[in-house]
Order: C-alpha cells, then sequence, then structure tokens
C-alpha cells in the first residue's frame, strides 16, 4: 500500500500486484494495479498496453469517458479493448480490459471487479487477499510462498495436469492387465 501526501492531507492508494498474460503469445508480466472502487470497470493504459505489445481490439463503437467531476475524458472515448488472463493470488481468469490515455496507473481493477471477488481488505495495512471468490471463478485462493500469482498458477495447473495424466497412464495399464 502506498501512502502520499496531498494538500497536507494523507491519500492511502490500495495497489495489488498482479500478473497479466498476453492472449496471443501466453507471455506474462507482473504488474502493481490501483484497486478503485469509485469506478465502474476494469481499465489499462493506453501507453502501458503499446509499450507491452498487447493486441488491440478495436470496439464496434467508443464509448465516451466521465472523469469524476462529470467532464468527459480530455483522452477521448475509448477505442479499443485488450483480452488477458489476470493471476493474483493462484486466481486466475480471463478478461477484457478497456483501453483508455491519460492514465497514471498502467492498470486499475474498479468496482465490478471488487464486488464480483469480494476480496479481503485491510485498510490500514494495504493487505488484499482473495478468500472468498465465487466457484464461477473456477479457483479458490491457495497460497503458494515465493512467487507472483501467474506463476503459483501455472505452476499448479501444471501440476495438476501432470498428476491426471499419471492417473490416465496407470488405468489404461491396469485394462490392459485385465484383458
Amino acid at each position: 500500500m502506498e501512502v502520499r501526501k496531498v494538500e497536507g492531507k494523507a491519500l492511502r492508494e490500495v495497489t495489488v500486484k498482479i500478473g497479466l498474460e498476453r492472449i496471443d503469445t501466453q507471455e506474462g508480466i507482473t504488474v502493481e494495479a490501483l484497486l478503485d472502487s469509485g469506478a465502474t470497470g476494469l481499465v489499462m493504459s493506453s501507453e502501458f498496453a503499446r509499450k507491452q505489445g498487447f493486441k488491440l481490439k478495436k470496439l464496434e463503437r467508443p464509448m465516451q469517458v466521465r472523469n469524476v467531476d462529470g467532464s468527459f475524458n480530455k483522452e477521448g472515448p475509448i477505442e479499443n479493448t485488450v483480452e488477458v488472463n489476470i493471476y493474483y493470488q493462484g486466481h486466475r481468469e480471463r478478461m477484457e480490459i478497456d483501453v483508455i490515455g491519460g492514465q497514471k496507473w498502467s492498470v486499475i481493477l474498479e468496482m465490478p471487479w471488487l464486488a464480483h471477488h469480494n476480496p479481503e481488505i485491510d485498510w490500514r495495512t494495504g493487505e488484499v487477499k482473495i478468500t472468498r471468490c465465487p466457484e464461477e471463478c473456477g479457483k479458490q485462493w491457495r497460497p503458494v510462498q515465493g512467487k507472483s500469482g501467474w506463476e503459483k498458477q501455472k505452476e499448479e495447473e501444471a501440476k495438476e495436469e501432470a498428476g491426471r495424466k499419471r492417473r490416465r497412464r496407470r488405468n489404461r495399464e491396469r485394462e490392459e492387465q485385465w484383458k
């Protein structure tokens, strides 16, 4: 969690390190994302998307964006999205993220994401845990020490798949013995 002074007052911003995986190349990067309960979607900075080489998907119709004060975003409407896998604490999900210019943060996880996953947030320490993830996400929170979420998730899935293959092979061998 980062604490800054703005006009003499402490401003708290809660951030999390997430893994983002490009769908087209399966390459992953770790990025600090801002949690913003006052906004209504997931956004990625257009500068960040371009720098990291994310494949942009053009929207059929641009979406106008309003700032907190009701004014239109000076960078213009949202014209593109990117599709990514987001990894955090053993959790993985495929998401489409709006791409918008003029953002200070590379990625912002906003209210719909927060409401869907209902994370435990310690507002004093900034610790964020995904412990109440709904079943449709496919993975429950499983802490593994020492690696970022997307690396942990990939390793766990590879181990699970290897175990399934071993069990299938053993079952085939047993079936052959009984023939």
